[in-house]
């Protein structure tokens, strides 16, 4: 397979959270200057929304009736957007910090989010207790809070099964919890495992933990559970470790694969996206040391199929519905200022997939 690019849009902030229609035809964008930009692929035509969040937009999703979409930020907030006036219909304090990673239910009607701060818990540096649940799950279409659950902070990451009935979450120390949703006692994880291959201990100029698991992702059968993230390194400040996935039968906590030895370079993986059909999966992120930062994986095999480097930061991953294109969020590095102003730091990058 083959991944050639046909549009390479910019904006004006790094662009830290994605949705997508269906067809691919239009993007939304959430912006680390907390704005929420909703661009148009065949042209690049952008048209910004009323309502900024206070710090970075971080987390970013369309509601399968295509007319709301809705952001979390750095500020602890939800913003629900109309797609059509472009203004802001409800605000919902979500989290005292910040909401790192955002997810919506298959059928569109519940939306998770993660958060947490990274405090020493005890002389060996262990992430100290929660402040408040790690975790929530709340009704899209009421704003309601339906689920808190407990998990140790910064939680990172988390993904809602293709059936819409479990939710998965990982945090810093490698650590995954599944619940399911229907149980009568949800709120006790239903699967729980960790895994050491994510996670820092710095050795040098500073010590303490860095790392986690960036991005999860059920398979579309929904039998397997990835992530993806970056292996441990003596100096978490380097940001040079492997880059690393894994596969788990996420029902028994038991790891089935991992990136292969000598397919991988160094650098933080932040985004996993599985191909429609489930043949392939995507992971992404930024690159310190190699030759790719976004590569494809045959899904049978777990083996590399085609890499390439895309020069820039890839935050995000989503193939559109036929399975034919994918598109990335991104943030550019280096440039300078010219006559005053910073060059655009946001990337849109749409890519067409080739057999």
């Amino acid at each position: 397979m083959k991944l050639s690019l046909l549009h390479d849009h910019s904006l004006p902030t790094g662009v830290l959270g994605l949705a997508i229609t269906p067809d691919g035809s239009r993007v939304f964008a959430g912006c680390a200057d907390g704005s929420l930009h909703l661009v148009q692929i065949d042209n690049g035509k952008k048209e910004i929304f009323e309502k900024k969040h206070d710090s970075y937009a971080t987390g970013c999703v369309l509601l399968p009736d295509g007319r709301t979409v809705i952001t979390a930020g750095y500020d602890g907030k939800l913003l629900w957007h109309d797609v059509e006036s472009r203004r802001c219909t409800r605000e919902v304090k979500a989290h005292e910090f910040w909401s790192w990673k955002l997810a919506l239910s298959p059928d569109g009607k519940l939306v998770a989010t993660t958060t947490g701060q990274y405090l020493p818990g005890g002389w060996k540096y262990e992430p100290s207790v929660e402040v408040e649940p790690s975790v929530k799950v709340f009704d899209t279409g009421t704003g309601k809070l339906i689920h808190s659950f407990t998990h140790t902070p910064p939680v990172l990451s988390c993904a809602f099964s293709p059936d819409g009935r479990h939710l998965a979450a990982a945090n810093m120390m490698g650590e995954v919890r599944v619940w399911d949703l229907h149980a009568a006692d949800a709120g006790k994880p239903i699967a729980q495992w960790t895994s050491p291959d994510f996670t820092s201990w710095g050795t040098t100029k500073s010590h303490h933990y860095s790392g986690g698991i960036y991005s999860l992702a059920f398979s579309p059968d929904g039998a397997v559970l990835a992530g993806c993230g970056m292996g441990p390194m003596g100096d978490p400040m380097a940001g040079n470790g492997k880059m690393t996935w894994q596969r788990w039968d996420w029902r028994k906590g038991e790891r089935i694969d991992q990136i292969k030895d000598g397919q991988h370079g160094s650098g933080l993986m932040e985004a996993l996206a599985w191909s429609p059909d489930g043949a392939h999966f995507l992971m992404a992120g930024r690159q310190a040391q190699g030759t790719w930062n976004a590569a494809l994986f045959n899904a049978k095999e777990g083996s590399l199929v085609t890499s390439l480097d895309t020069k820039n930061r890839i935050t995000h991953a989503r193939f559109v519905a036929d399975g034919k294109t994918l598109i990335t969020s991104c943030v550019a590095g280096g440039g300078k200022p010219k006559d005053g102003k910073w060059p655009d730091s946001g990337r849109l990058q749409v890519f067409k997939v080739e057999a």
